[in-house]
């Protein structure tokens, strides 16, 4: 009884580590997109604080790399904790956007560049509502329903934007 005892420490251990469980495909698969697309919009908006023309434009670049790189800082935290490492890059979709993106210069980079931003942040709004309802891992379900509103709030500002271009 004494041997068992010194051993329940040990056996308690074991037990515990293999109750871990890896992150559902879903869960991983929202981790990944989403920090492929917070890289791509630290990288583009790295790019727009150079190259645009419109201060109201670098102004929205500024902010989409500060809160980007914020919310990309968070994701790692969440996704580690569930057993995910993420890209440190973007997808090919997203480097032959940047690509395009850089071939353009002036008002026509403003122009390209917002309109990338309207589409890309209207895609993130799905993708983060859909883990923030669905998502089986609490940390990424949480990270998403508390990182939606910012991304709502860019897609809002691109579009007023975007509107005000015209």
């Amino acid at each position: 009884m004494k041997r068992l005892a010194a051993m329940l420490p040990s056996l308690i251990l074991l037990s515990s580590a293999s109750i871990a469980v890896a992150a559902s495909a879903d869960d991983t698969a929202f981790a990944t997109k989403a920090a492929q697309a917070g890289n791509a919009e630290v990288a583009e908006g790295e790019m727009a604080k150079m190259k645009a023309t419109d201060p109201r434009v670098k102004e929205f670049a500024a902010t989409m790399v500060k809160d980007h790189s914020a919310a990309g800082n968070e994701l790692k935290d969440a996704a580690s904790k569930a057993g995910i490492t993420l890209p440190a890059g973007v997808s090919v979709e997203e480097k032959a956007a940047a690509e395009r993106l850089g071939t353009f210069s002036g008002a026509e980079f403003d122009r390209n560049y917002m309109a990338l931003m309207v589409k890309d942040h209207k895609e993130a709004v799905e993708l983060f509502q859909k883990e923030a309802k669905t998502g089986e891992d609490a940390r990424l379900k949480a990270f998403a329903e508390k990182t939606l509103p910012t991304i709502q709030m860019h897609l809002e500002m691109a579009e007023r934007l975007v509107r005000d271009a015209k």
